[in-house]
């Protein structure tokens, strides 16, 4: 199977993404339905409009890489996998979007042998970007969704995680998924500081030194936090289970849900503080 260089998907998937970004802001606080899929979840026209254009880059880009995405997945189109995989939300963070948060971000990552390799975050409604560059390099930048933008005009800043202070940790949490388990876990802890984000947004924020840690105690889907886990890991960081196990993708059998896991600035957080399994 060929799988293409981080300059060649960053490179190849750009102008879709951006096509993806402008169809969800023709939507975005305007008037359109919202339907219910199956897990009761909400979906839109935009979610299935983005996700097509996305689908036919990768099928351009790398044509024997197979695609989990979220819309085709609730529709039950489910390619076989063997651990290389490429897993797209095309409108992370519907909810958001319905209730015109400006949070929703694109997300889309590759998966070999299972670990997310590369990871592509764009927020259509800001034009914050995040693109790995490379294994162990993450570029930001602020671009205008609207213009015809190439890889090679975007003016990247390479972005790094962040020593922690080990009595005055930085925690990214949910802005919108409140939870009193989480609340019990953190309380004692060196906790200095709260940094509130939605979707995926939270691992960039730890990804750029703005948080240490990011828990989530619950489970999500796959496609949600793999572009995440890629540009946290490139970023040095890493995404571990609450048992500081690997977190690994393309689960078919589990539904393509994860454990519960955190999201952690720089490894050695691991050994400081600790989440009590449900």
């Amino acid at each position: 199977m060929i799988v293409p260089s981080h300059q060649e998907l960053a490179s190849g998937l750009l102008p879709a993404v951006l096509e993806a970004a402008r169809i969800e802001l023709r939507y975005f606080r305007g008037d359109f339905a919202v339907q219910r899929k199956a897990d009761s979840s909400p979906v839109t026209v935009a979610d299935q409009e983005a996700e097509a254009v996305i689908l036919e880059a990768l099928g351009g880009v790398a044509p024997q890489v197979p695609v989990i995405a979220e819309e085709q997945y609730s529709a039950g189109i489910i390619p076989v996998v063997d651990g290389t995989l490429f897993l797209v939300d095309a409108l992370d963070g519907t909810r958001a979007f319905v209730k015109g948060n400006i949070e929703f971000p694109i997300n889309v990552a590759l998966i070999v042998e299972r670990r997310p390799i590369f990871g592509f975050i764009l927020l259509p409604a800001t034009g914050e970007l995040y693109i790995t560059t490379g294994p162990k390099t993450v570029g930001h930048a602020v671009i205008d969704v609207r213009a015809d933008v190439k890889l090679a005009d975007v003016d990247f800043a390479l972005i790094q995680s962040r020593e922690p202070d080990p009595h005055a940790l930085v925690v990214a949490l949910s802005n919108s998924h409140p939870s009193r388990r989480l609340e019990q876990e953190l309380a004692g802890k060196p906790i200095s500081e709260r940094v509130e984000a939605g979707s995926s947004l939270k691992f960039c924020r730890v990804a750029e030194g703005k948080a240490d840690f990011y828990p989530r105690l619950g489970s999500i889907c796959e496609w949600d936090i793999a572009a995440g886990h890629a540009i946290l890991k490139a970023a040095g960081g890493e995404v571990t289970q609450l048992d500081g196990g690997q977190l690994l993708y393309g689960n078919h059998d589990g539904k393509y849900r994860t454990p519960p896991f955190c999201a952690w600035g720089r490894e050695e957080l691991k050994g400081m503080i600790h989440f009590q399994e449900s």
